[in-house]
């Protein structure tokens, strides 16, 4: 089932902007202190580094992805989630918009 709201969640208005605007995102902090960000990726193929774990899920779109160490691209539509490990990186691959949740921890 995608996500359509987060309950319990302050918003942090200030969006983040990345690779020129390729990339905007809004960071969440919910009741407990879990940290997510929302956010979209526009059509675009990019590289992004993590520091800490992260799911991303889509809510709107496709992508394709793929994981540092691995030679292989596969497809995350909406309703669909992949994992990608702390320290580490992905490439993404975006033809229209990915509109995603991204799950830290």
């Amino acid at each position: 089932m995608i996500q359509a709201s987060i309950p319990n969640a302050v918003i942090h208005t200030k969006a983040n902007v990345f690779f020129d605007g390729k990339c905007i995102s809004h960071a969440i902090t919910l009741s407990d202190g879990t940290k997510k960000s929302v956010g979209v990726v526009l059509a675009s193929s990019l590289t992004f580094k993590t520091d800490a774990a992260e799911v991303m899920e889509c809510v709107y779109g496709e992508c394709t992805y793929k994981l540092a160490g691995s030679n292989e691209w596969l497809k995350s539509v909406a309703g669909e989630r992949f994992s990608v490990p702390a320290v580490s990186s992905f490439e993404i691959k975006v033809a229209d918009q990915y509109h995603y949740i991204c799950h830290f921890g």
